[in-house]
């Protein structure tokens, strides 16, 4: 298909042409090739060129955009094209919230390249939408993916801009906290805590060095005789089940609606009980006002207690249920009825005592795979022991030291004064009390239980940060060694959950749906005989109403034109 020109001469001798649109079609009867008129344009001088450019706009269309572009003006050629949806819509919530402003500011007061607080946006970007290590990062910027402002940088960029995000860590996260609760009108009336551990492929630990209180390296003789020394990677209990390798431990503070709003790091053989009193000091001057700590049961030691409790600070934390303390077994001595709710959620206050309140929360589902769990773990126990009262004393000791290493299944087994293996009918009678069930504490006089209930249930908020902390940003694997940028590497890894984190509570949308559909926003560039520009793609409608709900413009058609150079 394809416009034919055809020429007439009038009688004056003056010629005037006709355009026409053709399609060559073969005549099976001839056997050649007819050519067929579709359309008759009429003369060329009196054609209607605004007809003709909508229905060469409308055609274009079909096409990629990249093609379409070459074919609407001669000579223009596609370069390439990178990603730019993904990290656009994370740069307008790095403008939103400030903390481009924030970094820029103190950048300023130094005498370091004002370019290093878009490398440190390039690096958070790089951990929410491709995780990689620093080196691949850098290639990342300008090849794979539009910065604006910063067309490239190289690893060593990246790591000098990660040891000043060190120096000022402290300052930037309270001024970043702030801001971005005044934007988000943030509820931090319940504040929730959890540690986990990442870990590192090495064959041995750090050497120990003098370390504060805090796991921070001191000079100062009186604070290194207040902590301990201690390698930054060293052994500790792992909670990715791998206590072979050294690691660090992380904490972090999360709002009720998943807004990680801190985030800290101490050495690997730091335990957790005594962690939570430190992140109280340290949010001591954010002028926030009366919070409720909720934790887990590895920080409900009575010193933590107390020290939450000051202040007029209040706390909910778990309590173990297994624990044999005299304040579990008399809240589950106590009677009375459950009230409803939810569907899987009942709860039962009990008054044990003048300073403290306890609610036992019951979860019917959970109690049925609790029974059906435990009836399993009887079965197999009941397997492993059958015939073990004919067996020799000493095989009957070594079947005994078996079952020893398997908690689940050595819970029910009791050993007579005979020596004979026994399931134990009064554990699985305590157990059965406990199926489904959960015991918390709280100080707050006033909560109702169905809330104190519910606020604990938003720790999975926690969870899910690890979670995404883990398998979305790619926390681990730690490309680095110097302690100073361990610790930079998981404040970018916290900048990067928080932009995931409002992208989602203001959407509606999971992470993984709003990158997956902004990776269709790409940036072309096109070269011709004018010079080179930078155009992006058409938004879609799923993109345009995920901007709407953001609040946000949609992108500039042309990013960047560079004129031809000129003789």
């Amino acid at each position: 298909m394809f416009v034919r020109t055809s020429t007439r001469r009038n009688k004056d001798g003056s010629a005037v042409r006709y355009l026409q649109l053709v399609h060559n079609q073969w005549d099976p009867a001839t056997k050649s090739a007819k050519m067929r008129v579709l359309h008759n344009f009429g003369r060329e001088d009196q054609v209607d060129k605004a007809a003709i450019e909508r229905l060469a706009g409308s055609l274009c269309r079909l096409l990629d955009p990249g093609r379409a572009a070459a074919l609407r003006e001669p000579g223009l050629s596609y370069r390439g094209s990178v990603a730019y949806g993904g990290p656009w819509l994370l740069d307008q919530l790095w403008q939103r919230l400030g903390i481009g402003g924030i970094l820029a500011a103190r950048l300023a007061a130094t005498r370091r390249d004002a370019s290093a607080q878009r490398v440190l946006f390039a690096l958070v970007a790089n951990r929410a939408l491709d995780p990689s290590s620093k080196l691949a990062a850098a290639h990342w910027v300008g090849r794979t993916a539009w910065i604006d402002g910063l067309p490239g940088t190289t690893d060593d960029a990246c790591y000098r801009a990660m040891d000043w995000l060190h120096q000022v860590r402290g300052a930037v996260e309270k001024e970043v906290f702030h801001q971005v609760a005044n934007l988000l009108n943030l509820e931090v009336d319940l504040l929730f805590f959890d540690t986990t551990s990442t870990y590192f492929e090495l064959d041995e630990e750090d050497e120990p060095v003098p370390r504060d209180n805090n796991g921070n390296i001191t000079d100062d003789e009186q604070k290194a005789a207040e902590g301990r020394p201690a390698g930054f990677r060293a052994y500790g209990k792992s909670k990715d089940h791998r206590d072979d390798l050294p690691q660090v431990v992380i904490g972090m503070a999360v709002t009720r609606d998943g807004i990680p709003v801190r985030i800290w790091c101490w050495p690997g053989n730091t335990s957790d009980s005594a962690l939570i009193r430190q992140v109280k000091d340290d949010m001591r001057d954010w002028t926030l006002s009366r919070i409720v700590w909720v934790a887990d049961r590895g920080f409900s030691s009575a010193e933590n207690r107390r020290y939450l409790r000051s202040g007029d600070h209040h706390y909910i934390i778990g309590e173990k249920l297994r624990s044999g303390s005299a304040e579990a077994g008399a809240a589950l001595s106590r009677q009375g009825r459950y009230q409803d709710v939810t569907a899987n959620l009942r709860v039962k206050e009990v008054r044990i005592s003048d300073s403290e309140r306890f609610v036992i929360c019951f979860n019917p589902e959970a109690s049925e795979r609790d029974a059906k769990v435990r009836e399993r773990m009887l079965t197999q126990l009941g397997e492993m022991i059958a015939g073990s009262d004919k067996l020799t004393k000493t095989r009957r000791a070594e079947l005994r030291g078996v079952l020893s290493t398997k908690p689940g299944l050595n819970r029910y087994l009791r050993v007579t004064p005979g020596g004979l293996l026994r399931i134990d009918a009064a554990k699985i009678k305590t157990e059965e009390n406990l199926d489904g069930k959960y015991l918390l504490r709280t100080s707050d006089p006033k909560l109702p239980a169905e809330d104190i209930a519910l606020g604990y249930k938003q720790l999975l908020e926690v969870e899910r940060g690890w979670r995404d902390l883990k398998q979305v940003i790619d926390l681990r694997p730690v490309y680095h060694r110097k302690e100073e940028r361990i610790r930079a590497h998981v404040i970018l890894c916290w900048l990067a959950l928080l932009l995931i984190r409002i992208a989602e509570t203001t959407t509606g949308a999971t992470w993984a749906k709003i990158a997956d559909e902004l990776e269709l926003l790409t940036l072309g560039t096109f070269t011709g005989p004018a010079g080179t520009f930078r155009q992006t793609a058409e938004l879609t409608k799923t993109q345009r109403d995920l901007l709407a709900k953001l609040s946000f413009p949609h992108p500039k058609k042309i990013i960047e034109a560079t004129p031809a150079a000129t003789s």
